[in-house]
């Protein structure tokens, strides 16, 4: 496959144009764009804690309480294929903002729920609607940035979208303290009505209409082949999509794994989820302000998958051939954390640096994949009953095997080629 970002469409793309004078200031893009980013996996780690609650509330299994995780990212994964491409046809605010009404109101009725169905079918609205944040925000990047900049750019905005996951769990603990699973729903609503007014008074249009593209299925899909053809670029996003889904075999497994077999109370286990979730912010930022620029990306992607896939080996040889307690696993945990920092904005500026004529439909593709592998996970860590522990392990040391296999096939890295985020 060719070397070259696709070509199907640049026939018909515009110049970019240097970044508008009206747009926000970057402080206040890295603010705005960080929240929209993080309002996804914040809307799971708020509620994490809650999950045996839900649980014993509801009366339901864990495997049926894990579907309201996996409704609300199969949710996600879709909401982007469809506000993606319908970004670059009719702009970013448009959609943006009523993606951000849906989410209130869906959240809400969450809220609400009188029973399992209605809390999982609201949560697949949840996510569809909150799919807009996400993919748009990418996209924007892409309007105003490209290359090095953009990575670097996708890096900072994990300061933000990191931080609130580390809080989240500290804050749904306390809130249980408080009130009950609906509360935090209650409390997601809240949250979602003041992103709306942040994004609704701060963030203008980024794509003129001079850049956006013809709508129509045929035209998305020809885009998206056009784009999906280009070795390197399937290449990232399968690499970065497979570590996102060894992060969520973590996220969705760690509940149940630390609280009930290994004795974490609510309290600790959200301390240790936020340690975790810092590691992750640290090692993003040291990426883009100390990696990035200073070493080849392929470098740095390898060295992400490596301490992916040694924090998975771990955590296998942890839960079958010793006795480890709960400091091992931790720090185990810990080391599963602070690679996807590395992995996931590197592959994603990779991936929008091969497709400057249609970033919509690049960011569709990238969240997309994302979560739909990342849906698998809450799944898979579901089905190991009193062995979530060894569940949780096994998919995250197979998801980082799978993402560095992905690396090496379709990218090649070891050919003595420019660094892509240079050119």
């Amino acid at each position: 496959m060719p070397d070259t970002p696709p070509t199907s469409a640049e026939t018909d793309a515009s110049p970019r144009p240097p970044t508008p004078d009206h747009s926000p200031r970057r402080p206040a893009l890295v603010l705005i764009l960080g929240s929209l980013t993080a309002l996804g996996p914040l809307t799971i780690d708020l509620y994490l804690p809650a999950l045996p609650q839900v649980s014993s509330d509801l009366h339901i299994s864990q495997a049926v309480t894990q579907l309201t995780l996996t409704a609300f990212m199969l949710g996600i994964a879709l909401g982007q294929l469809i506000i993606g491409p319908l970004s670059d046809t009719v702009g970013r605010r448009g959609p943006l903002l009523i993606g951000l009404t849906v989410y209130v109101t869906a959240g809400a009725v969450c809220a609400l729920a009188p029973s399992p169905a209605v809390l999982i079918g609201m949560r697949l609205v949840q996510g569809l609607a909150g799919a807009a944040g996400i993919v748009i925000a990418r996209a924007v990047v892409r309007d105003l940035y490209e290359g090095l900049a953009a990575a670097r750019l996708l890096s900072s905005l994990m300061l933000v979208s990191g931080t609130a996951p580390i809080l989240a769990p500290v804050l749904g603990a306390q809130l249980l303290r408080l009130t009950s699973w609906r509360g935090v729903f209650a409390a997601l609503t809240l949250l979602g009505l003041a992103v709306l007014a942040a994004t609704t008074s701060l963030l203008t249009e980024t794509l003129p209409n001079s850049r956006r593209r013809p709508s129509g299925l045929a035209t998305t899909l020809r885009t998206m082949r056009g784009l999906l053809r280009d070795s390197p670029f399937t290449g990232y996003l399968l690499t970065g999509s497979l570590g996102f889904a060894a992060l969520f075999a973590y996220i969705a497994g760690s509940s149940f794994t630390l609280q009930e077999i290994y004795g974490a109370s609510p309290q600790n286990y959200s301390l240790l989820f936020a340690l975790n979730s810092i590691g992750m912010v640290t090692t993003g930022q040291l990426n883009g302000k100390l990696l990035l620029g200073r070493f080849p990306s392929h470098r740095i992607l390898a060295a992400g998958l490596a301490v992916l896939g040694a924090a998975g080996t771990a955590l296998v040889l942890m839960v079958t051939a010793t006795h480890a307690g709960l400091p091992w696993i931790a720090a185990a945990l810990f080391l599963t954390a602070c690679p996807v920092g590395m992995i996931l904005p590197t592959t994603t500026a990779l991936c929008l640096q091969r497709a400057p004529h249609a970033a919509g439909s690049a960011s569709a593709l990238v969240g997309t994949t994302q979560f739909l592998m990342g849906a698998l996970a809450p799944a898979l860590t579901g089905l190991g009953g009193r062995s979530a522990a060894l569940a949780m392990a096994v998919s995250v040391l197979g998801l980082a095997l799978a993402a560095a296999g992905c690396f090496l096939t379709f990218c090649r890295p070891w050919r003595d080629a420019p660094d892509p985020l240079s050119q």
